[in-house]
């Protein structure tokens, strides 16, 4: 039987989980595909830290050109992070006519469109399938299960420390500080928690799907970004009351002409979509295509083996590529002319939610009304509590569809009022239309 031989580059967890389950589905792996999927070489710069895997001692090396440029190697997995160093290796193992599978989503949103042009410059390939999602292949649903569908929408929630902090919130009447510290307690947020959430590492993500669906590199640095950390109990408990829960959500939409939404940020979905039930670690993506109609992806986002799986069965494909001389049978990115511009995040039409602490007394309504039937935006439904006279209370409205900037702009205005105490919180409310 033929063995690929693979070069590994960063034993890290992911790079644990790899090797370590490799070797635990070694024989079944080869039954299915026919070929023996082999490690033969980790780079790794500190091999002093305690692992749950034992690499021998022949076939470890600190320099990552070891592995790269190596012609034993038929493949090489980058699993070291970052957007600098990681960069560099995947195309020197793509210079050396090497298929790479990376785990690398900031890598990806960031440089993927000159990755993908080294890698066809050099026929060969890259294989991404862990950068989303983790476990869930998602990947390889929109790009060869989904194929013969125009994709209208995806919605995703696809950051586990953010899902499991707003599913305590919500469960626990709890706000976003104290769940945050016990989350990293717990090892589920990191010690610098801004990346996830901020919504950076969902917007990663975000980027790649939009891409690959698509068609076209979406433009990280344009893409509209909001996280988790102005959501409060108070919020989750009114949103409850309304229908809702909120999720941090990557939405993904096509409009009837050229332009593609991608946007990530608090969301209100209904109680009774299938999002609403994602909790926990735990991610989801729900894609709707012209064809098939909605279908829907679950799973684990994150973690030694979820990720692994992903990154496994990327080593597959491209075993079964060399089996049957097919390389390049699946580019990375097709690019074509369907869709080509990024929405303005002005333009984007939403329904919102929207929460204001104001002075309890006569006409304050009616003042916030004016501003927003002058700005032709509709008011949907009210919540007050009750309150004392002159005391601050929370005002709760639910708005028609309005264009964001229209919408943003008429805020501006209500802040200023003399019975608005504090500035106004708005999130924007999901359909799934």
């Amino acid at each position: 039987m033929k063995s690929l031989r693979i070069g590994l580059v960063g034993i890290g967890t992911v790079g644990q989980g790899v090797y370590k389950n490799l070797e635990k589905n070694a024989d079944l792996i080869a039954e299915r595909c026919g070929i023996r999927l082999e490690i033969v070489r980790v780079a790794e710069k500190f091999w002093d830290r305690k692992r749950v895997v034992d690499v021998p001692q022949a076939k470890r090396c600190t320099e990552a050109a070891e592995v790269t440029r190596d012609p034993k190697i038929d493949v090489v997995i980058e699993l070291i992070g970052g957007t600098t160093i990681a960069g560099d290796i995947i195309l020197d193992a793509l210079k050396h006519k090497k298929p790479v599978v990376t785990a690398n989503k900031a890598l990806l949103a960031h440089r993927g469109e000159e990755l993908f042009a080294a890698a066809a410059k050099n026929h060969t390939n890259i294989f991404y399938e862990a950068s989303v999602a983790g476990g869930i292949p998602i990947i390889k649903a929109l790009r060869e299960g989904l194929i013969a569908n125009r994709i209208q929408s995806i919605h995703g929630i696809i950051n586990g420390t953010c899902n499991y902090i707003l599913s305590r919130m919500a469960a626990e009447g709890a706000d976003f500080e104290a769940v945050l510290k016990d989350a990293q307690a717990q090892g589920y947020a990191e010690a610098n928690p801004s990346l996830d959430v901020d919504g950076g590492d969902t917007a990663h993500k975000a980027v790649i799907l939009a891409s690959l669906a698509y068609g076209f590199w979406v433009d990280f640095d344009k893409v509209h970004i909001e996280g988790i950390r102005s959501v409060t109990a108070a919020d989750m408990q009114y949103a409850d009351k309304l229908g809702y829960v909120i999720k941090l959500l990557a939405t993904i939409k096509a409009d009837g002409g050229k332009q593609v939404e991608v946007r990530v940020h608090p969301t209100l979905v209904p109680k009774g979509h299938l999002l609403a039930s994602i909790n926990g670690v735990f991610n989801a993506v729900f894609v709707r295509g012209d064809v098939v109609g909605d279908t829907a992806y679950y799973g684990r986002g994150a973690g030694m083996d979820a990720t692994s799986s992903a990154i496994i069965s990327d080593l597959v494909d491209i075993a079964l590529d060399m089996k049957f001389n097919a390389h390049r049978r699946v580019p990375p990115f097709v690019p074509h002319k369907m869709y080509g511009k990024l929405k303005p995040m002005d333009d984007v039409i939403s329904r919102y939610y929207l929460r204001l602490d104001v002075v309890d007394k006569p006409g304050v309504l009616a003042q916030i009304a004016t501003i927003l039937g002058k700005a032709n935006i509709g008011i949907m439904s009210v919540i007050q509590p009750e309150g004392h006279e002159g005391q601050k209370v929370p005002l709760i409205l639910m708005i028609h569809d309005a264009k964001d900037s229209a919408m943003r702009a008429a805020l501006d205005k209500i802040d200023k009022l003399d019975c608005v105490r504090s500035q106004s919180v708005m999130f924007r409310v999901e359909s799934f239309e």
